[in-house]
């Protein structure tokens, strides 16, 4: 059974945070763009990566849902590198939730309009665009840290 619980957890890990990482990453590169008029259907392809990163947000809590079921199933719950790997993902959970998805949609909103008026962006925009990449960063860091505890284990008692 722990074969199976780890083998959906990984799988997990794999279609849904991989997704969220990539296009959550690609989303400020891709505003600018859009600002910069340098694409015409930059706002559109914009639009599809906000989709993206929520619809793969909500499959992304099957990752510690599985994790935990793992975990409990392996008798390691209590242990450092898991309660550790826990925090960690639950603060990129927080950021992606509280400040990458909504600073998304601002962003998606404000080019929206923007392409629309046919007026320029300010430079409010391009701070609200580098807020986000940095935001994205941060999430995309935590995420690799967690991979990092679940891989090395430090302390672990069941080996690598």
């Amino acid at each position: 059974m722990n074969a199976v619980l780890l083998s959906l957890h990984v799988l997990a890990a794999i279609v849904a945070i991989g997704p969220i990482c990539v296009a959550t990453s690609m989303f400020p590169a891709e505003a600018r763009r859009a600002l910069d008029g340098r694409n015409e259907n930059a706002a559109t392809r914009l639009a599809v990566l906000g989709r993206i990163s929520r619809v793969y947000a909500a499959l992304g809590i099957a990752v510690p849902v599985l994790g935990m079921m793992t975990a409990a199933s392996m008798g390691v719950l209590s242990q450092a590198w898991l309660i550790v790997s826990m925090g960690l993902t639950l603060v990129a959970a927080l950021v992606l939730a509280f400040v990458v998805l909504p600073r998304q949609q601002s962003l998606l909103a404000e080019v929206t309009a923007q392409s629309e008026t046919g007026s320029g962006a300010g430079v409010g925009v391009r701070q609200k665009i580098g807020r986000l990449a940095m935001a994205t960063g941060v999430f995309n860091l935590l995420w690799a840290a967690v991979t990092v505890l679940m891989i090395v284990r430090p302390g672990s008692t069941t080996g690598v």
